[in-house]
């Protein structure tokens, strides 16, 4: 089981970014197919919105995975008496 948490510490320590970069992606490709003004500036305010809250989603993935990896959920405590 602490190797299944270690590999997919790794997953997601790698999915983090990816997911970041999918999304900006993404972003720069839907502000490029406006055609006006006003459908730009709305556009890229959503894309702003959006980014802004997946990039901490994307960071705590990242240290969760981080700390999986490094084998800090290796022993998880049975009860509160325990922490």
């Amino acid at each position: 089981m602490n190797t299944l948490k270690k590999f997919l510490g790794l997953i997601w320590m790698i999915l983090g970014p990816l997911a970041m970069t999918f999304l900006f992606l993404q972003a720069i490709e839907k502000v490029g197919l406006t055609h006006t003004d006003i459908e730009r500036t709305n556009t890229i305010l959503q894309w702003a919105i959006i980014l802004f809250i997946f990039l901490p989603i994307s960071i705590g993935l990242m240290i969760f995975g981080f700390y999986a990896w490094k084998g800090e959920y290796d022993r998880l405590p049975e009860s509160s008496g325990e922490l």
